[in-house]
């Protein structure tokens, strides 16, 4: 269980005592009522701002709370001091036996250890990478693609039911160029020259779509209008690239559960049902628009337009949903997906994008807002540059790309554990450099190498003390004398894994998996100061050949840090090494 969670239920608990005696009002609202760490560990263990928050609706100076309540905390179980501080915190020590025994719940619960019940009940859906079925990924992808995977897995980790999901963009003019630029590499696999005209894809990658289109087709496409072949190229030239994407996901340990076509939008009245939706709701009107910003209002050319009303759910103004010739916008369709995610029943929608698409999330917003109904919320990501560095210079492009480095440079270069937790070492919408000499360091300002160096080390410690002729099975570990515990090393490195639970529901709660990322890193921090302290001091040691029973309790506490590192490279698709090469 989580121990702040505990010491919450304490607090709370005094609230009511104090409620029933008269010294509270009742009816007070303790939604706002926080027990997390102390900014500086040395005012106390854990600090609660119960005084704070309650000072107003109490009608009551916050320091007279909170010394109410630091007197009905003084015999609380583990509570060792309650000590009012600055304008009204209370500041709490616990028992050290209260942290210690946090370690066994982590032998009990094994990696499982800080799964969360905060989203049961609740279905997410969340869509990211959904690149353009027109090539390879490239590194922009992969930061969306990791991010999106890790917050997958940690919304799952905090019990919702989550579906991870791709929008193939196949409905748009970009897979016509795709078509077109196929056919220029079929005509070169039947012998001719290909023409590769500006605007086209000029990369490498669909020399072998062109091959399989001849080796599909012979040279019955050759010298036809594109009026024959488009449509049939089209379809199978993305397929190819979808076929790609799939591989290069795969390689980066990414794995969707559905796959949703843009394309099988048009033509099955899907997006006439989301407008008609709209519409039913006084939602889709005929008007002009006002010119955009920048432009003079002579050379603005107001037109009569089917617009959604999304200034009424906070947007900037009104969007065009059909053009001036009848077709859809580009904003239609993904009304419609939307609207689809919302008749599949998700409580919760996340959209995962580039930063170019900042000028997307009010409208999409909006437009949930307003089909749901607000019922569905919508949380937009978007996922800044990465910025690559080989040897302290810009990294190059790919030839094969054309255009770009791909997310296989990537994975070759490093493989896909290190470029994964690299990526999630800043938060999404701030830019990240990525080095990749660096990232390859054995050294301790490798986060990557850091945090794995301390499961693998973890490893080490338990192998030494098995050959030693010591159980380290969890079972002898769990019931070992934590009481042999108390090293200010210990209950440092106590203390971070008995926040782990608590880190998981507020990175869930944020949809920040970058969270998990940081908290690991300061883990292993404290597990490797542990351990170099063990080498300046043998009484500090993990193993103490003479006095089994101090070793089986340190043993315990290394055991339950290499489970909780698991536990949180797993929630950000990292595997954990047992030893380093």
């Amino acid at each position: 269980m989580d121990l702040f969670a505990q010491v919450k239920a304490l607090v709370l608990d005094g609230i009511a005592r104090l409620t029933a005696a008269g010294q509270l009002p009742a009816g007070l609202d303790l939604a706002a009522v926080t027990v997390e760490p102390p900014r500086d560990p040395a005012h106390g263990d854990m600090a609660t701002n119960a005084a704070m928050v309650l000072a107003r609706p109490a009608r009551m100076a916050p320091r007279d709370i909170a010394a109410a309540l630091a007197d009905a905390l003084k015999d609380a179980p583990g509570v060792v001091s309650a000590e009012v501080a600055g304008p009204g915190f209370l500041n709490l020590r616990l028992d050290p036996a209260q942290w210690f025994g946090v370690i066994p719940q982590v032998l009990a619960a094994g990696s499982d250890f800080g799964r969360s019940e905060t989203g049961a009940g609740r279905r997410v859906n969340v869509e990211f990478v959904s690149a353009n079925p027109t090539g390879p990924m490239h590194v922009g992808h992969v930061r969306g693609a990791v991010f999106g995977d890790a917050l997958a897995g940690l919304l799952a980790f905090a019990g919702h039911e989550v579906t991870r999901e791709y929008y193939i963009n196949d409905g748009g003019a970009q897979v016509d160029v795709l078509a077109r630029s196929a056919y220029e590499r079929y005509r070169e696999a039947c012998g001719l020259e290909p023409a590769i005209a500006e605007g086209l894809y000029p990369g490498d990658y669909l020399i072998p779509v062109g091959e399989a289109l001849k080796a599909k087709y012979g040279d019955r496409l050759l010298d036809k209008g594109e009026q024959y072949w488009l449509a049939e190229v089209r379809e199978f030239a993305t397929d190819a690239m979808m076929a790609m994407i799939r591989e290069d996901l795969a390689a980066l340990g990414v794995e969707m559960d559905h796959y949703f076509s843009e394309r099988s939008l048009y033509g099955t009245g899907q997006i006439e049902a989301a407008l008609a939706t709209l519409a039913a709701r006084g939602l889709i009107y005929e008007g002009m628009l006002e010119p955009p910003k920048g432009k003079l209002p002579e050379d603005w050319e107001p037109r009569e337009q089917t617009l959604f009303r999304s200034t009424a759910f906070g947007d900037d103004t009104d969007r065009p949903v059909k053009k001036s010739d009848g077709g859809w916008t580009y904003f239609a369709p993904d009304i419609a997906y939307h609207f689809n995610k919302i008749e599949r029943g998700f409580d919760e929608l996340i959209d995962v994008l580039g930063a170019d698409h900042g000028g997307y999330v009010k409208r999409m917003k909006a437009a949930v807002a307003a089909l749901s109904e607000n019922r569905v919320p919508l949380d937009v990501k978007l996922c800044q540059l990465v910025r690559l560095f080989k040897g302290g210079e810009p990294f190059k492009m790919s030839k094969r790309a054309g255009t770009f480095v791909t997310l296989r440079d990537v994975i070759d270069q490093v493989g896909p554990d290190v470029t994964r937790f690299v990526m999630l070492t800043r938060k999404n919408d701030a830019p990240l450099d990525f080095d990749f000499d660096k990232v390859l360091e054995q050294s301790k300002d490798n986060p990557v190498f850091y945090v794995q160096y301390a499961h693998a080390r973890a490893q080490s410690v338990l192998q030494r003390a098995a050959e030693a002729g010591l159980a380290t099975d969890d079972g002898t570990l769990a019931a070992a004398d934590l009481g042999r515990l108390g090293a200010p090393g210990e209950l440092a490195l106590v203390r971070k894994i008995a926040e782990w639970p608590r880190q998981v529901e507020i990175a869930a709660a944020a949809h920040e998996p970058h969270r998990i990322a940081f908290y690991l890193h300061e883990l292993a921090s404290d597990f490797h100061a542990l351990q170099h302290q063990g080498k300046l001091d043998p009484a500090l040691r993990f193993i103490r050949e003479k006095d089994p029973a101090l070793s089986h309790a340190r043993l315990a506490l290394v055991r339950a840090t290499q489970l909780v590192v698991k536990a949180g490279l797993g929630i950000l698709g990292v595997t954990p090494m047992d030893e380093m090469r």
